[in-house]
């Protein structure tokens, strides 16, 4: 009798290992509150937001600004995009970071070992960030704003870019979060995630028109997916208008998702 109870016991197991989606979406918001009561115990944390931000908005400006466009209050319009996107997805790097670290540290053996989506974790940890994502989106507009830029586009197209902006930030960020499951060290992260990020942010057009680039420099940044968010941000806010470069930014988001975050849980089960 008592093996037979056992045996049902273990036939229902699987069934509880698999949650709905709605009991998925609320283990993850749950992981997200968590993740947002360490960032307001450790508020350290958002030193790379508030200070990058400030930062290379005034350092890339006053650089550039005069041999680009001629002043600084005509490249604003083609600065504060491209540092957006730039500032937003570095940003991201430190979600990978920061996974690598708790890993390291045997939090997330405990939440495997709990009756929650398997996702939950993962999930909840980059949702927490795209707080920071926020407040580096909110800190760019508003040193633009200082210095002098208004966006043609108006308030309503500008909120519409910084949460395309967000959500392609979180969606790649899931890049990130592959690499700390894999990777053995948080500072293996940084260097890994560096190396991938940093030829795609200053190989757009994110900083200079592609124009003044050489022919063979050009085809990659035609095709860069960070030139396709850079434009669709620019054309949001300095027109108001919606062209393909945002269908584009939005599909890619969707398609990374699709594929690094089954990888990053089946990745993030091997190895905790």
């Amino acid at each position: 009798m008592k093996s037979s109870i056992a045996m049902n016991r273990a036939a229902q197991q699987p069934l509880r290992n698999k949650p709905s989606f709605r009991q998925s979406v609320r283990n993850s918001l749950t992981m997200a509150y968590r993740g947002l009561l360490k960032i307001k115990r450790t508020p350290e944390q958002l030193f790379d937001v508030t200070l990058q931000p400030i930062i290379f908005t005034l350092m890339f400006t006053y650089i550039f600004g005069g041999a680009i466009s001629g002043d600084v209050q005509s490249y604003l319009p083609v600065i504060i995009p491209g540092i957006l996107v730039q500032t937003v997805i570095t940003t991201s790097v430190v979600t990978g970071v920061q996974l690598r670290e708790d890993m390291d540290k045997g939090v997330f053996d405990r939440f495997k070992s709990l009756p929650i989506a398997r996702i939950a974790p993962l999930a909840g940890a980059l949702t927490a960030d795209t707080v920071r994502y926020t407040i580096a989106t909110v800190l760019t507009f508003t040193m633009g704003y200082i210095m002098g830029y208004r966006p043609d586009g108006g308030l309503g197209s500008v909120v519409m870019a910084a949460l395309l902006v967000i959500v392609c930030s979180w969606a790649i960020s899931w890049i990130f979060a592959f690499f700390g499951v894999i990777a053995r060290t948080a500072s293996s992260v940084q260097g890994i995630s560096m190396i991938v990020l940093f030829p795609l942010t200053f190989l757009s057009n994110a900083f200079v028109p592609v124009e003044t680039m050489p022919d063979w420099l050009q085809w990659f940044v035609k095709i860069n997916p960070i030139s396709h968010l850079v434009t669709a941000v620019r054309e949001l806010t300095n027109h108001g208008t919606a062209g393909s470069d945002l269908t584009i930014s939005l599909i890619g988001a969707t398609v990374i998702v699709a594929i690094f975050a089954p990888i990053t849980v089946r990745a993030y089960m091997r190895r905790t």
